[in-house]
C-alpha cells in the first residue's frame, strides 16, 4: 500500500532540488520501467498496476520493493496522467568522464528543452553513441520529461555534465560544430572520431565554445524555415555521419 509519505517522496522527485538531494529520479511508463529494470541501474522501488506485476513476475522478483497500485494512483503519483501501468524510483549514476576512444561523443551547448534532450539521447542510442557530454546549464538528465523521451534509452546512454570550456580545452579530438556557415553536412568528410557540438535551440553554439570547433559543418538550407530543432538537426548529421563510414 501507498503510504501519504512515500507518495510526497515520490512527487518531491519532480524537482532538480529533490533529485540532487535524494541522488534519486523517477521514471514512468510500462517501456521505460521495463527498459530500467534490465537495465545496471538500482531500482528501489516499483509501483505499479496488478496486471504490470502479473506480466513481469520474473523481473520484478530481484531484490527490490513493489507495490500495487490503482491506475487511479498512478496517473495521480507521476507527472503524466496517461501513465496507467508502472512508474519506478532508481539511484542516479555518479558524474563520470567518459573514457572516449575510436568514438564519436555529442557534446550539448546549454540546451534548455528537456524533450529535446530526451529525444536526442533516445537518437544518439539508434546511431551507436555511447557517450554524451552536456554544459552545467543543459536540461537534466534525470528530468521526468527528459527520461520519458529517451523511450527507455536513457539505460544504455552515458550522459557527463561539466564545463565545456574545460573539457575542450584538454580534448584531442577533432571537434565538428553545427553552425549556419560550414561544409555541406551531405558531403563532409568524418573520421574515426570527434566531438560533435549542437547547440542552444535559439542561439546556437556558444561563444565561449566556438573557439574549438575546429571542422564548422552545416546542414544547408531548401526552404523557409528560420531554424532547425536540436533534436532533429542531431539525428540528421548522425544519419550522415553513419553514411560516410559506408
Amino acid at each position: 500500500m501507498l503510504s501519504k509519505a512515500r507518495i510526497k517522496f515520490i512527487k518531491s522527485l519532480q524537482v532538480k532540488k529533490y533529485r540532487k538531494q535524494e541522488q534519486s529520479f523517477v521514471v514512468e511508463g510500462a517501456k521505460s520501467v521495463i527498459e530500467l529494470l534490465r537495465s545496471d541501474f538500482d531500482t528501489e522501488v516499483v509501483v505499479a498496476s496488478a496486471g504490470f506485476i502479473r506480466s513481469y513476475a520474473s523481473i520484478l522478483k530481484k531484490n527490490r520493493e513493489v507495490i500495487e497500485a490503482t491506475e487511479k494512483e498512478l496517473a495521480q503519483l507521476g507527472s503524466f496522467q496517461t501513465n496507467d501501468a508502472a512508474l519506478a524510483v532508481a539511484k542516479m549514476k555518479a558524474n563520470k568522464m567518459p573514457h572516449l576512444k575510436d568514438e564519436f561523443c555529442l557534446v550539448l551547448d546549454d540546451l534548455h528543452d528537456p524533450g529535446n534532450v530526451g529525444t536526442i539521447i533516445r537518437t544518439a542510442d539508434w546511431y551507436g553513441i555511447q557517450n554524451i557530454v552536456a554544459s552545467e546549464q543543459t536540461a537534466d538528465f534525470y528530468n521526468p520529461k527528459t527520461i520519458s523521451a529517451t523511450m527507455g534509452s536513457f539505460t544504455r546512454v552515458n550522459i557527463f555534465y561539466t564545463n565545456l570550456t574545460d573539457f575542450l580545452s584538454k580534448n584531442k579530438l577533432p571537434v565538428y560544430g553545427t553552425l549556419m556557415q560550414g561544409d555541406n553536412v551531405h558531403r563532409a568528410v568524418f573520421g574515426s572520431s570527434g566531438l560533435i557540438v549542437i547547440g542552444n535551440e535559439s542561439n546556437g553554439i556558444s561563444e565561449e565554445v566556438m573557439p574549438f570547433i575546429t571542422h564548422p559543418i552545416t546542414i544547408p538550407q531548401l526552404g523557409g524555415a528560420e531554424s532547425l530543432n536540436a533534436a532533429i538537426a542531431t539525428g540528421i548529421v548522425l544519419d550522415n555521419l553513419c553514411r560516410s563510414k559506408e
